[in-house]
């Protein structure tokens, strides 16, 4: 039987922080004509048959790679659990991964791309493994920081199943250090959300990186 989450008993939406777009036609054009001008200045010749509607496709690009502030309908579905002992029989662990996200850096507006893992201790309820990787790129698809998408993926979760604990790990590598600056194409960056059990539980965080095969 699936459950229809209460989303203001579970603050879902404040932990999801939906930014509902709305741009018309008007403005469309008037961004293109300011991504042409732009372009232009950068060196860009965007009058030739292979140019001439970059700046419109760059615009569509670019609301596509954000969408994730419109949300994602189809997260919010969870299961009853099932522990056969009662929701609080054991610590057993559910961990998807490697969901692969692709994201822009909210400080130059580059992409910075690579895996996340994600665990959760059921309570009461358990969800869709499908619906993890939603989660992950409901997040991922915006401007963002790597370090926000972390917490902000172990904060919705803990919304959306009120669960025992949650576990959230990224590495990924970023294309602003990789293109300009130090240029350092070779370097990942790793960060880690805890909550619940795996805050104090060494053993429980150690099971999640083995069985997930990563090497923190």
């Amino acid at each position: 039987m699936t459950l229809n989450i209460d989303l203001d008993d579970l603050e879902f939406e404040d932990a999801i922080e939906l930014k509902q777009r709305h741009i018309s036609v008007e403005q469309m054009r008037t961004f293109e004509g300011y991504m042409a001008e732009i372009f232009d200045a950068m060196g860009m010749n965007v009058s030739t048959p292979g140019t001439e509607d970059t700046p419109k496709r760059f615009l569509k690009a670019m609301l596509d790679a954000t969408e994730g502030y419109d949300g994602d309908p189809k997260l919010i579905k969870v299961f009853p659990a099932e522990h056969p002992n009662g929701a609080n029989s054991h610590l057993s662990q559910v961990i998807e991964g490697p969901i692969h996200f692709f994201s822009l850096c909210e400080h130059h507006a580059f992409p910075f791309f690579g895996q996340a893992y994600v665990g959760y201790i059921a309570d009461e309820h358990i969800i869709g493994l499908s619906k993890l990787t939603r989660l992950v790129r409901v997040f991922a698809k915006r401007f963002s920081v790597q370090e926000r998408i972390t917490q902000q993926i172990a904060s919705s979760l803990e919304a959306i199943l009120q669960p025992q604990g949650v576990a959230v790990y990224l590495e990924a590598n970023h294309l602003c250090m990789a293109m300009r600056g130090v240029r350092e194409s070779s370097a990942l960056t790793r960060t880690t959300a805890w909550r619940g059990e795996y805050e104090h539980n060494a053993e429980l965080r150690s099971e999640f990186f083995s069985t997930a095969n990563i090497r923190p």
